[in-house]
């Protein structure tokens, strides 16, 4: 398969690495892996703030960059929802655009991921839009059997423990424009977050959205607790 390698913004000025691995582990798979250097911003900060119309010059770019591609793999929640859910590029580009973990566990298959070894204890974040936009992972206010798509890909990594964290579904506080625009309450969901985190007794928080970790991260570092951060991809990639 052909794979369009779509990066967000803040990881490419800010986690690279997360970028580097997100490509490795798909080269592993087998696949041809491009990575389109024109692009930018896919629109999703002029859209979440009602800016629907002013979206169309970087939607343009977009479809100039990954219209030929037989998939697009983007390591962020939020970014592909915006695209597939809230655009206005071209009904069939949205549909073939994935992010990570659900091309991971959806079109290539848990068993088919190559062996990865992260002898750590991990703690799972899911992202609000991973968990009820791209349906990574059951909650628990609906009546469905239970089902988690990352912890389907995590199972393959050795010497991986897995532990939980009290309330691990409700959001940390960061919401994008949201810890801007309400700042003194997402500094304290921040905290809480953190904060039930560390008392789960991981060394690692895992999370296929890096800007939710971001914020995570400074929250536990401003208030001294020993955690770290760190993307699914790289984990899997490990």
């Amino acid at each position: 398969m052909r794979i369009g390698l779509f990066i967000p913004c803040f990881i490419d000025l800010f986690y690279r690495d997360v970028g580097i691995a997100t490509l490795e582990l798909l080269e592993r798979l087998g696949h041809s892996v491009a990575y389109p250097e024109a692009q930018t911003c896919c629109g999703q900060p002029m859209g979440n703030s009602g800016f629907i119309g002013e979206c169309g010059p970087v939607e343009a770019l977009f479809v100039r960059n990954f219209d030929s591609f037989d998939a697009v793999v983007c390591p962020s929640a939020s970014c592909v929802h915006h695209v597939r859910n809230k655009s206005n590029l071209p009904r069939e580009l949205r549909a073939r655009t994935y992010e990570l973990v659900e091309f991971l566990h959806d079109v290539v298959g848990a068993d088919k991921l190559p062996s990865a070894t992260f002898p750590h204890r991990v703690t799972l974040h899911n992202g609000c839009t991973a968990l009820r936009s791209l349906g990574h992972e059951s909650v628990p206010e609906l009546n469905v059997a239970f089902f988690s798509k990352p912890r389907a890909l995590l199972a393959r990594v050795q010497e991986l423990e897995l532990v939980e964290t009290e309330r691990a579904d409700e959001c940390c506080g960061f919401g994008g424009t949201f810890s801007v625009s309400e700042q003194a309450v997402s500094a304290r969901m921040g905290l809480d977050k953190v904060t039930r985190q560390a008392r789960s007794g991981a060394e690692y928080v895992v999370s296929a959205d890096m800007s939710c970790l971001m914020h995570q991260a400074g929250s536990a570092s401003r208030h001294g607790l020993d955690l770290q951060f760190i993307h699914i991809a790289q984990v899997l990639n490990a």
